[in-house]
């Protein structure tokens, strides 16, 4: 029996469990199911309840008083613990059927995913050595704020680029946050970020060449993070992206009900889960009207 997935990730603060939020309500408003994980031993609050919660297997909170960890390596021990008990995730996802949408929110730790082979191992069990065979893709979302810091956009698209790599699975990246920068850059601006490459940095490059030929205080963190050398590491990093061709980015305000829809239609398209359901009969759909005027 086929599954199908969808694996939102991203930094911190970048609104992942706000967008697993829209996403669930998206899909209750257009009668789809879904079964949500939180495979974030540190989260305490929801807007809706999870159907699987790593905190009933460990909780960061139980390991950094009993092992004395910091947050980052209590992370990673939680995670390590969830890989030699599999059986969390397997029995409770085996039961599912096609109609479902497993989404799984990870936490902000950049590092399970890029750096350490834990998220990765988790990701080849569910998707292939694992008995589930679910059908994932995978949301990386980077919040829409980084586009005015162009250095920051693009160490969070070398991330994005990353975990692409290292996941090997369909891959959708999201700026999220759109509602942010509205009114504050231009929509043609906008779009540009949307495929990035070398030409968004060619304006704070002739900047930052301009302030380069000024005297200035080598210990200054300002002039350090605009010098030359800083300029010269941005443009090697947009070259490399540039050069993988690999990342674009859609546009996510989860105020608005259109632009949560499209995502989700990325989505399911990059998980071909629309092909696997069962044709629906006219008689369901009336069926449906007919359940919905009782519950009226």
């Amino acid at each position: 029996m086929s599954k199908f997935g969808a694996l939102v990730m991203g930094p911190a603060g970048a609104g992942k469990t706000t967008f697993c939020n829209a996403l669930i309500q998206h899909l209750r408003l257009n009668k789809r199911s879904c079964f949500y994980v939180n495979l974030d031993p540190a989260a305490e609050d929801f807007s809706y309840e999870p159907d699987l919660d790593i905190k009933d297997l460990i909780s960061l909170e139980d390991v950094m008083e009993e092992l004395g960890l910091g947050p980052n390596g209590g992370l990673i021990y939680c995670f390590e613990h969830l890989l030699q008990n599999l059986d969390f995730l397997t029995s409770a996802l085996e039961p599912l059927s096609e109609e479902y949408l497993i989404i799984l929110d990870l936490p902000g730790q950049i590092e399970l995913y890029t750096h350490i082979p834990v998220v990765p191992t988790l990701v080849k069990h569910l998707t292939r050595f694992g008995s589930l065979n679910v059908s994932l893709c995978a949301a990386y979302l980077l919040e829409s704020t980084f586009v005015i810091d162009r250095a920051k956009f693009f160490a969070g698209t070398l991330s994005a680029m990353s975990a692409m790599i290292m996941l090997e699975i369909p891959h959708v990246n999201i700026l999220s946050k759109m509602d942010l920068v509205k009114g504050s850059v231009p929509k043609r601006q906008l779009k540009r970020f949307l495929d990035p490459d070398t030409s968004l940095l060619d304006d704070e490059s002739t900047a930052n060449l301009a302030r380069s030929s000024k005297t200035v205080d080598p210990a200054d963190t300002a002039s350090v993070m605009g010098g030359a050398s800083f300029s010269k590491l941005n443009k090697a990093v947009a070259h490399l992206i540039d050069d993988f061709s690999m990342v674009s980015f859609l546009q996510l305000d989860v105020q608005d009900e259109d632009s949560v829809g499209g995502v989700l239609s990325y989505i399911d398209d990059a998980i071909q889960y629309h092909e696997a359901q069962e044709p629906r009969e006219p008689n369901d759909e009336i069926a449906d009207y007919g359940d919905d005027e009782m519950m009226g």
